[in-house]
């Protein structure tokens, strides 16, 4: 009996992530949710409450500002859902695009960079994000969270364009995913429960906390809030290659990712009861754009096809499967058959086999998709497919996939 004990750790620590993440997200989205609802108590010290009910029962939440005048016997702390979501994917980036490196992180075709060389790049690219991002904060930029934003925005899009240049588009969207996790979570571990350990400490000791450690670890909470939908986008992209795998990729991020935070704006407008029609209207639009962009660019890619050098133009008349079963040979089935010969895998990726005709006719719509439209596959290019080789399979796939 052999355990693909790979495969196995890839799962576990993908259901942690999962798990971890959504308790995470869950406990921050609620409290956004509870501080954007809190009234004016009837009396006491606290500066708001909240009645609410909620499984057969009725909850009584009160906020003090800074803190209550006594601490409670027992205090619960939001820290380690954050921490096990960041260990947890951090651990995915390293067993898929670390130990991976050859097939999910390097492009040859962009940059001739060793698996060494690049996953350095790719941990400075997660440090000197953090380090950016920290020191946005505490500058004087640091007062204004409008301006703060489009800065960091503006960093981060800059560092895709140019984690585009050197890695192939998936792992460059993995990267800036986590950059900003990693900002998520050094939040939490650097300045939003050190601030509430020296207030505790504070109370303890008789002392009045300083109101600016509470207004510190909310600002943070308030950029980590609009971070959440772009992060989970990142997440799930490597499910849509047509985004990842666009002319340019870092344009697609960009708009999506702004997508993202105009939809948590309009969530946090509508729970302070404040109007969201403007909001809504700059979701949409955006979220328009990004569907327009990349069927624009698809169009014109099919409109306008470009020969790679020295390449052969595809044959006239449509090709049945004899003339395109050597292009998946040489190019596909290495790691897409039942015992794939590729020594990066011990089973097909995602179960997708293509060693037959029947097979390659199943899938000949993904095969469209990510080999011929997006072109993200072979993964890097490593097989060297030629322009040439991908329209041919297009030809034969518009063609109904004959036999």
């Amino acid at each position: 009996m052999t355990i693909d004990l790979a495969e196995w750790l890839n799962l576990a620590i993908r259901w942690l992530h999962l798990t971890a993440g959504i308790a995470w997200i869950g406990s921050s989205f609620y409290f956004v949710w509870l501080d954007n609802h809190l009234t004016p108590p009837a009396q006491g010290e606290a500066s708001g409450e909240l009645w609410s009910v909620h499984g057969g029962g009725f909850y009584h939440n009160q906020k003090y500002q800074v803190a209550p005048s006594q601490m409670p016997d027992r205090l619960h702390w939001f820290k380690w859902e954050a921490y096990f979501t960041w260990i947890s994917g951090f651990s995915l980036l390293v067993l898929v695009y670390y130990v991976g490196a050859q097939s999910y992180l390097v492009d040859p075709a962009k940059a001739a960079l060793s698996p060494a060389e690049a996953i350095a790049i790719g941990l400075v690219a997660l440090a000197v994000g953090w380090l950016f991002y920290d020191l946005l904060c505490r500058s004087p930029l640091g007062t204004n969270n409008r301006l703060l934003g489009i800065v960091w925005f503006a960093f981060l899009l800059v560092a895709a364009i140019l984690l585009d240049r050197v890695f192939n588009g998936r792992a460059a969207y993995m990267h800036i995913g986590a950059m900003m996790g990693t900002a998520m979570v050094a939040n939490v571990f650097f300045v939003i429960i050190p601030n509430q350990r020296k207030v505790v400490a504070d109370l303890i000791a008789g002392r009045t906390p300083d109101p600016a450690l509470g207004k510190a670890a909310k600002q943070r909470s308030l950029h980590n809030n609009y971070m959440t939908l772009p992060v989970l986008f990142i997440m799930m992209s490597h499910h849509y290659p047509m985004t990842y795998g666009a002319q340019r990729p870092w344009l697609v991020l960009a708009l999506l990712g702004l997508t993202g935070v105009a939809v948590r704006h309009v969530f946090n407008l509508r729970h302070r009861a404040q109007a969201t029609g403007p909001a809504m209207v700059l979701a949409a639009v955006l979220a328009f754009a990004s569907v327009t962009y990349v069927s624009m660019e698809k169009s014109a890619a099919v409109s306008t096809p470009t020969a790679d050098a020295g390449a052969q133009p595809a044959p006239a008349g449509n090709p049945v499967f004899a003339d395109i079963e050597p292009i998946l040979a040489k190019h596909c089935v290495g790691c897409h058959s039942v015992h794939p010969t590729n020594p990066a895998f011990t089973a097909p990726p995602l179960g997708v086999v293509m060693d037959s005709y029947g097979h390659v006719r199943a899938l000949s719509a993904r095969i469209q998709k990510v080999a011929v439209d997006s072109e993200v596959m072979p993964l890097g290019n490593a097989t060297g497919m030629t322009r040439a080789e991908r329209q041919k399979l297009g030809a034969w796939i518009a063609a109904g996939a004959p036999r």
